[in-house]
C-alpha cells in the first residue's frame, strides 16, 4: 500500500472511531468541561474544534499542494480557535458532528488525491512551523487523538 493510500485511510478509520464516540455521548457529557484554562471548553467545544481546524487545515494543505508558503507568520491559533467557537456556538451537537463527518470524508479524499511526491511539498503548518505535507496529515490525527485524551479523563469522572 502507498503512503497516501496509508495516510488516507488512517483518516477515514479514525474519524470513523471519533464519530462512533460522539454518537454515544449523553445530553450531560456533551456539557462536560474538558479545558478550563482562559475560555472553557466543553465537549461539544472540543467537537466544534475537530470540524474548523480540519476545513482550515485542509484549505491551507491545498494552497501548500499548489505551491503557496502557508500560514502566515503572524497566524494565531489562539485568535483561529475563539472566532471558531464563536461561529460555531449556536450548532448543535448533532450539527457539528455532521460538519465533522463532512470535512473528514472531503480530508480523506484530498488525501487520497495525492501524488507521493505531494507529500514532500513544504509549507509552515500553524502549530508545527515550515514542515512538510507528510508530517501536516500525520498531525491531524495526533492532533485529535491529544484532544481524545483529554475527554476520556473527564467522561471517566
Amino acid at each position: 500500500m502507498s503512503e497516501v493510500n496509508e495516510l488516507a485511510e488512517k483518516l477515514k478509520s479514525e474519524g470513523e472511531r471519533f464519530v462512533s464516540v460522539f454518537t454515544g455521548l449523553t445530553d450531560s457529557q456533551w456539557q462536560k468541561e474538558v479545558y478550563t484554562e482562559g475560555a472553557t471548553w466543553t465537549i461539544r467545544n472540543v467537537l466544534a474544534h475537530f470540524a474548523t481546524s480540519e476545513r482550515g487545515l485542509l484549505e491551507l494543505f491545498e494552497s501548500i499542494r499548489q505551491g503557496e508558503a502557508g500560514a502566515p507568520d503572524d497566524f494565531s491559533i489562539d485568535r483561529y480557535n475563539a472566532a471558531m467557537q464563536a461561529r460555531t456556538k449556536e450548532l448543535t451537537p448533532q450539527e457539528l458532528l455532521e460538519q465533522y463527518r463532512t470535512i473528514r470524508t472531503k480530508s480523506v479524499a484530498w488525501t487520497s488525491g495525492l501524488s507521493e511526491a505531494d507529500l514532500d511539498k513544504q509549507g509552515r503548518h500553524p502549530f508545527l512551523g515550515v514542515t512538510t505535507l507528510r508530517e501536516m496529515i500525520k498531525m491531524l490525527f495526533l492532533h485529535n487523538q491529544l484532544h481524545y485524551r483529554d475527554m476520556k479523563k473527564v467522561l471517566k469522572t
